[in-house]
């Protein structure tokens, strides 16, 4: 079940469940689509994949299984992912 991070982990904007601007890796990371298109060039800076919407959990599973409040930010700041 998807994790459904609370905010951009690159610049702390806030992602509500319902969010059509979450990004995620396959990983889970989670960005803005601002940070991931832009600053991240479509490349999560953690694992070096591939970005895609976060899917959006209907309304009554969300209150069955609740999204987490802990915030993930990413230290030392965002940049490109390097290559490997």
């Amino acid at each position: 079940m998807l994790e459904l991070r609370p905010n951009c982990e690159c610049c702390d904007r806030d992602l509500p469940p319902e969010s059509p601007e979450a990004m995620i890796c396959t990983f889970e990371c989670t960005f803005c689509a601002d940070c991931a298109t832009g600053v991240l060039d479509g490349a999560c800076p953690n694992c070096g994949g591939a970005f895609e919407r976060r899917p959006v959990r209907p309304a009554a599973m969300l209150a069955k299984y609740p999204a987490p409040t802990k915030r993930i930010l990413k230290a030392g700041g965002c940049g490109p992912a390097e290559a490997a």
